[in-house]
């Protein structure tokens, strides 16, 4: 039965079932999308290029587009933690939205309004983020993976002189033990002054929501936020003032 305190007949009722007004309403969908794509496919050709040869590399190698971002982060972060880490965290973390997420407010339905945090952070984290990676991977990315403007020509032969350097990198020269530990030590500075300081700040307001998420779902959602914000700062950090790691324990991993 449909769920329908109204008084007003007039009025849409408040819920109803899945099957069949959803699911009739998601197959239609379906079915329109599929005859747009299978029109496209015939009306358009593929991009497709010359035959693989497998004594030439073409340069710049790219991944195909929703690889792109990948391929991008490794000019940020260590391949192991771009290629393995970071879509690990991703898909934890998106399996660990529902056990999160302590918001009573729209049930079954998002709204921005209910639920500013979840959606921004999506939005930003998907949007900004990973679309911006495969824009930049895509358009941006020239020979050598050089960074090319859309009306710059590629050459090949061009040398791009960048001046590489690790945020501790003197103290990492004259002593790679002292530079690692500087380096973690900034790192984990960055993932527990903000937790500290935005839990101490929301406990003084006695945060309804604070208490409702305690205090370990709230050290996971902390650092799952600060640690998508991380990529955003390296991006900053290389393009503005070319610093590549901030940590950089030898043998083991580069941040």
């Amino acid at each position: 039965m449909v769920k329908n305190d109204r008084k007003d007949p007039n009025q849409l009722p408040k819920a109803v079932h899945v099957w069949p007004y959803l699911v009739r309403v998601e197959m239609l969908v379906a079915i329109l999308a599929l005859l747009v794509l299978m029109v496209w496919s015939i009306v358009l050709d593929a991009p497709l290029e010359q035959a693989a040869d497998p004594n030439w590399t073409p340069n710049p190698a790219k991944a195909p587009w929703y690889f792109v971002g990948l391929q991008e982060m490794l000019v940020y972060f260590d391949p192991w933690i771009a290629g393995v880490l970071v879509p690990a965290l991703i898909i934890f973390g998106l399996a660990a939205i529902p056990y999160l997420d302590v918001n009573e407010k729209g049930n079954g339905y998002y709204t921005v309004r209910e639920r500013p945090f979840a959606v921004g952070t999506f939005l930003f984290g998907f949007l900004v983020l990973w679309i911006l990676l495969i824009g930049v991977g895509v358009f941006l990315r020239g020979p050598g993976w050089a960074f090319y403007f859309p009306w710059e020509a590629w050459d090949a032969q061009q040398v791009q002189h960048l001046t590489n350097v690790n945020l501790w990198g003197r103290v990492e020269r004259s002593s790679p033990r002292a530079g690692a530990i500087l380096g973690g030590a900034t790192v984990g500075l960055y993932f527990l002054l903000p937790s500290v300081g935005f839990y101490w700040w929301k406990r003084r307001q006695n945060s309804e929501t604070l208490a409702k998420l305690g205090l370990l779902r709230y050290c996971i959602v902390s650092f799952l936020f600060l640690a998508m914000m991380l990529l955003p700062i390296k991006m900053v950090l290389r393009w503005a003032f070319n610093i590549h790691y901030i940590w950089v324990w030898p043998g083991v991993f580069n941040v």
